[in-house]
This record gives structure tokens, C-alpha cells and sequence, in this order.
């Protein structure tokens, strides 16, 4: 039997919260009174009614009629740990939760946290990043309570030349949690994930170490998940997209973060234990960068080639039209396609 998660890090107040929506969801599309809910949690009926009227300013669709009580009617389309934590099934990725309406970066945020000690799972997440970042100093476009961004402090027992790999870790998680969620996701070398060839989520790897060991790594996720075409900017629209674009309906952004963050965990768990080869096999099972022409550009210069494989690091194999093998560790990747 799977062990039980370990009790969510919160605040008495969030904890009280929780609860009190934890209690009106048993109740399913019926009443449970004030009475009832004031003896299971040991408050008062105007403590309780304070709670119910903090929970209805944060979105929850409570409804209150004398003599039946309260029903839970409807839930925001929010990431906070009161919608997120009752699907978690991790031991530490989304445990410690930092929510944050509107942020410049998550990634900046975590960086910070980390430098401060924040524990091995804590993650940022944000409803708006103003100041998204990107691969090579580009911006992460993060339009409001639209997707999903956050940032997970991971301290990984790992030789800093080996942080790269976990990249491709989170790569292969957010390709499967996209889908078992209905989108045809492909994974593009090296952070990027595609749908019918146009980027869906992005990932950015940063990193604290010394040179035997490393410190902390934080991994960065950005994907597009109910964004219109609207929301991206004229440049993007050729190449971006969203889940909700290309299914045709909207995404409930909880259960899909909290499917992220299970299976992200059961990755880095699997990657932890046995090595790269698992993470490496179901990578190139996943890739749409594979097997096709691609221009590849870096600080060298660009040039073409044939993407053959990626190595037991994770660099990327490219072959020259003169037999060479380029290993390719770090630049952009262009996926060619084929002369008709």
C-alpha cells in the first residue's frame, strides 16, 4: 500500500479554511449547518461564518440559506495550496507552497528562497509573472490566471556536471502529464514541448553548486495552458500555442499541476535511484527532435545537420552531410523539415 502523504506545511488560518471546504465538499450538493461545522471544527458559529466569508472573497461559491446552512456551489480557477494540496500525492514536490497572485519571476523567487535555506519540493507558483524568464534572457510571456507557472527547489545529491540532466526529467513529466490530459505533446531538445510542432511549455534549469557538488537546482516550468490566441504576441502566434487551442476547451489548471508535480516526483524518483538511462529511454520515445533535419545555432555559429540522439548526458547528436557527429550541449534547435 502506498505510504500517505506527509501533512501539507500551512498556516492554523489555511489549515481552518481548508477544512471548513474539505467538510462542505463531503457534503456534495447538499446543506451541512453552521451547528454541524462549528462542533467539527471546535469554533464558534460566527468563527465559522468569518471563514466562510474570507473563502467566498478568494472566489469559493458558498452558498448560505437559514435553517439548512452552507453548500459549497463552486471553486476559483486558482493554484492555491487550498485548491492544490488535497490532490497532491508527492512527498515533498508542492508540500511547501508559495502562491503568489501577481510576481515578476518565479524562478527569481525560488533562487532567493533556496539561497535561504527552503527545504528539498518547495515551489513557487504564480497566476501572473511580470517578468517571466525565458532560455538565454528571453521573456516568458504569463498573461493572468490563464496557465501555469512555478519554479521547484530540487536538492538533488549530484556532481554539478550532471544538474543539466534534470531538464530532460522535467521534460519527459510534463510531455506525459500533457498527454494523459488529451494533447498529442512532444518533447523538442532542449527544454521545449511541442504540440502539432508549435512550443507549449518551456523549461528553465538554474543552478547553485560548487565544484564537487550541488547546492540547489531550480527548475522552472511555463506552460501554455488556456492562452488565446490573443495573448500571444504577433511574433509568437506563428509558433506558439495552448492546450485549450489545440483541444478546443478549456484546461482545469489544478488537477493538471498537481498531476504535474505527482509524476514530476515519481521521475526525479526514478532518475535518483537508478540513473540517467530510464529518464534517456523515454526521452527519445517522446522527442520530436529526433530523426529529422534541424539548424542548430550557438555561440560558434549555426549550421545543419541530422539530430541522430542524444548521448547518456543528454546533449544532443548531431550528424554533419560530411559524417561528422556534432555533440550539441547547449544552443538553439530548429527542427527542419523535409524538401518536397
Amino acid at each position: 500500500m502506498k505510504p500517505s502523504p506527509p501533512p501539507v506545511e500551512m498556516t492554523n488560518e489555511l489549515t481552518q479554511d481548508a477544512r471548513i471546504l474539505n467538510f462542505l465538499a463531503e457534503g456534495g450538493e447538499g446543506f451541512i449547518s453552521g451547528e454541524a461545522l462549528s462542533n467539527r471544527l471546535g469554533l464558534s458559529r460566527t468563527a465559522v461564518w468569518k471563514h466562510v466569508e474570507a473563502l467566498r472573497l478568494k472566489g469559493y461559491r458558498i452558498e448560505a440559506v437559514p435553517a439548512k446552512g452552507y453548500r459549497l456551489v463552486g471553486r476559483p480557477d486558482r493554484l492555491s495550496a487550498l485548491e492544490l494540496h488535497p490532490l497532491l500525492a508527492t512527498r515533498a514536490v508542492g508540500r511547501v507552497l508559495h502562491h503568489h497572485d501577481t510576481i515578476g519571476s518565479t524562478n527569481a523567487a525560488a533562487f532567493r528562497l533556496a539561497q535561504d535555506g527552503a527545504a528539498h519540493g518547495t515551489v513557487v507558483v504564480a497566476e501572473q509573472q511580470t517578468a517571466g524568464k525565458g532560455r538565454r534572457g528571453r521573456a516568458w510571456v504569463s498573461p493572468p490566471n490563464l496557465n501555469l507557472y512555478f519554479s521547484a527547489i530540487l536538492r538533488p545529491e549530484l556532481p554539478p556536471q550532471r544538474a543539466p540532466e534534470l531538464t530532460l526529467v522535467a521534460a519527459v513529466a510534463l510531455a506525459e502529464t500533457l498527454r494523459d490530459a488529451g494533447a498529442d505533446a512532444a518533447i523538442k531538445w532542449p527544454n521545449d514541448v511541442q504540440i502539432a510542432g508549435k512550443k507549449v511549455a518551456g523549461i528553465l534549469t538554474e543552478l547553485s553548486a560548487e565544484p564537487e557538488r550541488v547546492h540547489f537546482v531550480i527548475v522552472g516550468v511555463g506552460v501554455n495552458l488556456n492562452a488565446g490566441e490573443e495573448h500571444f504576441p504577433d511574433e509568437l502566434r506563428a509558433t506558439a500555442t495552448s492546450v485549450a487551442l489545440a483541444q478546443g476547451r478549456p484546461v482545469a489548471r489544478a488537477p493538471f499541476t498537481a498531476a504535474l508535480w505527482n509524476r514530476l516526483e515519481t521521475w526525479l524518483d526514478t532518475y535518483l535511484a537508478t540513473g540517467f538511462d530510464a529518464v534517456r529511454t523515454r526521452w527519445k520515445a517522446l522527442s520530436s527532435t529526433l530523426g529529422v533535419p534541424v539548424r542548430v545555432r550557438t555561440d560558434r555559429g549555426d549550421w545543419e545537420g541530422f539530430a541522430e540522439d542524444i548521448d547518456p548526458t543528454g546533449a544532443l547528436m548531431v550528424r554533419m552531410a560530411d559524417g561528422r557527429v556534432e555533440r550539441v550541449l547547449a544552443g538553439d534547435v530548429e527542427q527542419l523539415r523535409p524538401q518536397r
